[in-house]
């Protein structure tokens, strides 16, 4: 379980997180969305240890973790892919997955972890993560590197940005698959709905503060009343809900 306690950041004076309570049971598969701007990225980077809490605390099975770095996150099973991959000019995937797990692992594996993504495996384990991957295959290969630490925790910002229409929807087909065969906590940032759609739990944040805690349905009635149905952009009425 991971629990957030009254956390509270500001920047250049700027309120971003005003005392933000939150638990993340085992086994959900959680959003966090909201307008740009609400903070959803900044409490990810806090989980992680990316950014510290000015106040507040962050607790993880059970163990207060708030002044525990990246790394050591890392080693208690929390992983953390970002909104733009990271490039490494000379480092080929295989090596990335190698570094990603501390220590070499044949190639069986690596393809293995590749295919769990989607990606053909020989297409890709020799070439170098670099600007001749697309976003949508760098992407693919990040959360590939986040799955073959088998955490216990994942968080993705924004997994969907900068990528095209033919690679969102393999990254659907990748989160759905994950949902459905790790018993981990992952939380997504994301606003896209159909992310929003494979949801355990959506969470919402407006102005640093949580707005809205529910189950898919009920918060996608609240977040998008008018939302699509099976025959257009209904509303709730219409739809007979």
């Amino acid at each position: 379980m991971l629990e957030l306690k009254n956390i509270n950041f500001e920047r250049n004076g700027h309120k971003i997180l005003n005392n933000i309570n939150l638990k993340f049971e085992n086994n959900k598969f959680i959003i966090i969305t909201g307008p740009n701007g609400s903070g959803k990225s900044t409490l990810a980077k806090i989980i992680m240890g990316i950014e510290k809490p000015d106040s507040g605390a962050v607790i993880f099975n059970e163990q207060d973790i708030t002044n525990l770095g990246i790394d050591e996150r890392a080693n208690l099973g929390i992983s953390f892919a970002f909104q733009t991959p990271v490039r490494f000019k000379g480092i080929t995937v295989y090596d990335l997955l190698n570094l990603s797990l501390h220590h070499e692992i044949d190639r069986k594996k690596a393809c293995n972890i590749l295919l769990q993504t989607g990606l053909c495996a020989r297409n890709y384990l020799d070439r170098e993560v670099n600007s001749s991957l697309s976003g949508g295959e760098l992407k693919r290969i990040e959360i590939a590197s986040v799955l073959a630490r088998k955490p216990k925790l994942c968080i993705f910002d924004e997994p969907e940005a900068g990528i095209d229409l033919w690679s969102f929807q393999n990254l659907i087909e990748v989160f759905t698959n994950l949902k459905n065969n790790t018993k981990n906590i992952t939380i997504i940032i994301s606003h896209q709905e159909r992310i929003l759609n494979i949801a355990d739990e959506i969470i919402m944040l407006e102005d640093g503060k949580v707005k809205l805690i529910g189950d898919t349905k009920a918060a996608l009635d609240n977040i998008m009343p008018g939302r699509k149905c099976c025959k257009g952009v209904l509303t709730n009425e219409q739809c007979g809900e």
